[in-house]
């Protein structure tokens, strides 16, 4: 994700500083200078954007305790600590099975457009594309989807199946759609070049 540091060539400085004995050396040294000085501010940029990441990531995971509480609120009070107890779960368990395959079908690419075939298991991570702080971010927006289900269905489902159905929805039926979307060569991304769907 981090860009590329900017470059800087001797030879393109030689004309502008003369015929001087100092001119090779000074541009060597102006260029040494630049590329350091270009090399920080390429970390710079890769740690203000790893941080914007997770804080984004945080507020999403916050999302969770929010769905708690409405949960909570939307049950009777002998059932509250079910209810508290499932959102957890649901974070734990999603956590689990979008690590073991639901991040590889959500963002395995390359890919035939519906389904992701890599990083199983965050094998051969991180990436040139990815790293921890994406993977932790979409983690939370899949454990955020089955926290917004919980709700709906309280009190009506025994804990084992709803941790099923949780686990289910994190690491197959997420993923699958969101890699239509958000993965760079899913079928619907506007990453996607539209000359290679056909349209009826």
């Amino acid at each position: 994700m981090a860009s590329s540091p900017l470059s800087c060539s001797a030879s393109d400085l030689y004309p502008l500083l003369g015929d001087g004995a100092n001119a090779t050396a000074a541009a060597e040294f102006i260029c040494g200078r630049f590329e350091a000085i270009s090399n920080k501010f390429v970390d710079t940029g890769y740690a203000v954007d790893n941080t914007y990441l997770l804080f984004s990531a945080y507020l999403v995971f916050a999302m969770q305790l929010g769905f708690a509480m409405l949960c909570a609120g939307s049950v009777r009070a002998k059932n509250t600590m079910n209810i508290m107890l499932t959102n957890v779960l649901d974070a734990a368990a999603g956590g689990l099975f979008y690590y073991t395959f639901g991040f590889a079908l959500a963002f395995g690419s390359p890919s035939n457009g519906f389904i992701g075939q890599h990083f199983f298991g965050l094998s051969k991570f991180p990436s040139p594309s990815f790293d921890y702080g994406y993977f932790l971010y979409q983690w939370a927006f899949a454990i955020a989807v089955a926290g917004i289900t919980s709700g709906s269905i309280a009190e009506r489902t025994q804990f084992v199946a709803y941790l099923v159905y949780s686990s289910f929805l994190t690491g197959l039926v997420y993923p699958i759609v969101s890699h239509w979307f958000w993965s760079a060569d899913g079928w619907a991304s506007p990453c996607k070049s539209r000359k290679s769907l056909v349209w009826f």
